[in-house]
């Protein structure tokens, strides 16, 4: 799924755009888990298109970010701010702050199945 490249427990999805998982949990909803994550991206990170296997709920902690959802507009969140994702859009995020922005990422998704594919531009 990353490059391979590991900081503190972090890994990096792509440059500028790290995950660390926090928790991984079966769920009472058959054949699905929760999985929760801290997500960084740094400025200048490229817009990475992904998909996942279920709902995406975010909270922004820190920073500027901007997210890309198909068929919404794009939307700025600053910290405090929450967004979810339908489950297998395309989506993705990019910093349009001057530190890293920092996200808790929560997935309800198919158990499984790869937590994040990346799409074809």
């Amino acid at each position: 799924m990353g490059t391979g490249a590991e900081r503190g427990g972090a890994v990096r999805l792509a440059p500028g755009l790290w995950r660390t998982d926090l928790q991984r949990q079966d769920l009472s909803i058959a054949g699905h888990e929760v999985v929760q994550a801290r997500v960084e991206v740094e400025p200048g990170a490229a817009l990475v298109r992904h998909t996942h296997p279920g709902e995406e709920v975010i909270y922004v902690l820190e920073g500027s970010l901007e997210f890309e959802v198909e068929g919404q507009p794009a939307r700025r969140c600053t910290a405090g701010d929450v967004l979810t994702v339908p489950a297998g859009a395309v989506h993705g995020v990019r910093n349009v702050g001057t530190g890293t922005g920092t996200e808790l990422s929560t997935y309800v998704v198919e158990k499984g199945k790869p937590l994040l594919t990346f799409a074809a531009d």
